[in-house]
């Protein structure tokens, strides 16, 4: 309503239940604009962080740090926006905030992953897994014909056991196997879900509710293709983790059975 004055609209606190003692604002209490000369283009919010993605394809974080989810090489929080140094000159196409991990996706595809790994949310190595006897995803059946090109493999070039990474404190590259490019990404409380170019889903990370969609709820720390999808001829187009679910949206394949690259 207008005030006596014949004004601006008065703002009125909205109750927030029947006869309680507390209200909410209709103004947000912590607004601040963001500089002049940062536009956003997407926003994404974790466990206790954010994302943001500008028009320029930077990305920039704040908030608490504690699980590298930053991405600063540090631990600490930050109280407002950061440029993440490290993919500077690397234009995104997509961010994706997880519980206390992240994933952006940049335009030519490549996937950089940063943050908390104790379930093997960022594809790398995690002693939880391996102590599980579940690290390697060839044993769950995980691993194809083509499979063997991805940038990290269990063992080091020497022979030597990987090793275990439970905090990745800044981006790191992650090959998809099959030389597959990424065009969407997706988080949840500690998975991660990843839609390639040509209409396939790769799922990795804690699978305890089956939130991976492997028929089982084997949890791994490498990057499975779901083969639901390709068993289906369904070609996916988007993902969207909840905390411990995923949600898929897939058309049927082309008549020709070639997969159209996504936009």
């Amino acid at each position: 309503r207008e005030d006596a004055a014949g004004g601006e609209p008065q703002a009125r606190a909205l109750p927030l239940l029947p006869g309680a003692r507390a209200y909410v604002s209709p103004r947000p209490p912590f607004y601040r604009p963001l500089a002049p000369e940062l536009r956003a283009r997407r926003l994404e919010l974790g466990g206790e962080h954010a994302l943001l993605l500008d028009e320029a394809g930077q990305v920039f974080s704040w908030g608490q740090g504690r699980h590298g989810q930053l991405g600063h090489g540090t631990l600490e929080a930050e109280p407002e926006p950061r440029l993440l140094e490290a993919l500077q000159g690397l234009p995104m196409a997509e961010v994706a905030a997880g519980g206390w991990h992240s994933v952006c996706v940049s335009e030519t595809g490549d996937i950089y992953v940063w943050g908390w790994n104790e379930s093997g949310q960022l594809a790398l190595p995690t002693r939880s897994l391996a102590e599980d006897g579940k690290t390697v995803a060839r044993e769950a059946g995980g691993l194809n014909e083509g499979d063997s090109d991805m940038r990290r493999t269990v063992g080091s070039e020497d022979g030597a056991p990987a090793p275990f990474i439970a905090i990745q404190p800044f981006p790191a590259l992650l090959d998809l196997p099959r030389a597959a490019e990424a065009v969407r990404a997706s988080c949840g409380s500690r998975h991660t879900a990843v839609v390639t170019r040509t209409g396939e889903l790769y799922t990795w990370g804690w699978g305890k509710y089956g939130q991976l969609g492997h028929q089982d709820t084997t949890s791994l720390d490498r990057p499975r293709r779901v083969e639901y999808f390709v068993d289906k001829r369904l070609r996916v187009r988007a993902v969207s983790c909840g905390l411990w679910n995923t949600y898929v949206y897939a058309v049927e394949k082309e008549e020709s059975g070639q997969p159209q690259p996504l936009a």
